[in-house]
């Protein structure tokens, strides 16, 4: 794939919106709800479970139910402890890095609203002459501004609300989108895009289709657990991210050799079911869309684990979005890649029939 990938202004502007807004583990509503509007006009109905995943269903009469999937939720921090100095110090909300916090702005969610801070550290003239403490959970601290606890806990801040970093989407050399929170609201992006063009290609598929935008994945594949008992799908193809290893400091022969640019990535693995995957490939050939390999020796460590074993087993598939420097402010997904996930479900979707037999044999 030479050129590279346009993608249009109601697109661009739903996912730049998208990817601004902050929708931490255990408190995605904001972001659920423009996904949802963005959603509408392409479905027939929609549902909210009680923790917050959404699915729009196209044919939701038909007895057999395919499932497309994303997860919702981005990495956070939760404020774990205020001194009487006015510092705050963090706990993960999540596979939260905190390599990368040091000099970061954030967004203190707090029932008052936006409370600004920035993640302090030592100035180098201080730290000379000294052994260098590297960033860890306990030294790491936010610095509002605040003077004391008390001034703190006047600005409405308190132990339990949720830090997000405050680093916003945009685009690089025209090939990358960046930001934060790309794992895995792109996820989200894509299967509605998957739905427009569905239904803007008036196309109608033998089954019923489930787009689910599933919450609390970082924590445990949570939401997908429970909405995977509420539909109780027959198939389920998940999306999320994999790890670019073209990048420095990334060992190919313990993590694999998936590369942006070169397409989507797809996972053989214990949870991933041979036939739905051979269907996927084989529609990746069939329509000229470059696809990558890579393993997982047990876990996906993905939403795919969580269709895989719930309601006595759902055939299930895992395509992968490849992204540099997971789970830091900078993530980066190639359009092209992004455009190839997009193809992919769309086209796998048309080869699913109606009670499609997924049974290794008979």
């Amino acid at each position: 794939m030479s050129d590279i990938a346009a993608f249009d202004e109601q697109a661009l502007s739903f996912l730049e919106t998208y990817l601004n807004n902050a929708s931490p583990t255990g408190f995605e509503s904001p972001g659920q709800k423009i996904w949802l509007d963005y959603i509408k006009p392409y479905i027939d109905e929609y549902h909210i479970d009680d923790y917050g995943t959404v699915y729009g269903v196209v044919n939701p009469e038909a007895p057999y139910k395919v499932v497309i999937e994303a997860h919702a939720d981005e990495i956070s921090w939760f404020v774990n402890y205020i001194n009487e100095d006015g510092f705050i110090y963090v706990t993960r909300n999540g596979g939260s890095d905190h390599q990368i916090a040091p000099s970061k702005r954030v967004n203190i969610h707090t029932s008052k609203g936006i409370v600004k801070g920035v993640f302090g550290w030592p100035a180098i003239h201080t730290r000379r002459g000294e052994k260098e403490q590297a960033p860890t959970l306990k030294n790491i601290f936010l610095d509002l501004g605040c003077n004391s606890k008390k001034e703190v806990l006047e600005l409405g801040v308190k132990v339990g609300d949720v830090v997000t970093f405050e680093d916003t989407f945009m685009t690089l050399n025209d090939k990358y989108f960046v930001g934060r929170a790309l794992d895995n609201r792109m996820g989200g992006f894509m299967i509605a895009e998957v739905a427009r063009k569905l239904k803007e290609n008036n196309i109608t598929l033998p089954f019923g289709l489930y787009i689910v935008n599933a919450v609390q994945e970082e924590i445990g594949l949570r939401g997908a657990q429970m909405v995977a008992e509420r539909i109780q799908p027959n198939v389920a193809i998940v999306t999320d991210v994999t790890h670019d290893t073209g990048t420095p400091m990334i060992d190919k022969v313990v993590h694999g050799d998936v590369k942006s640019g070169k397409g989507p990535s797809m996972t053989v693995a214990p949870a991933v079911h041979n036939k739905l995957l051979r269907l996927i490939q084989e529609t990746a050939e069939a329509n000229e869309i470059d696809f990558q390999r890579e393993t997982s020796s047990r876990s996906t460590g993905t939403d795919t684990d969580a269709f895989a074993y719930s309601n006595m087993g759902v055939p299930s598939a895992l395509i992968s979005l490849p992204l540099r420097y997971m789970h830091t402010t900078v993530e980066m997904a190639h359009k092209n890649d992004v455009m190839g996930v997009i193809n992919l479900i769309y086209h796998s979707l048309q080869k699913i029939e109606d009670g499609h037999d997924w049974r290794y044999f008979s």
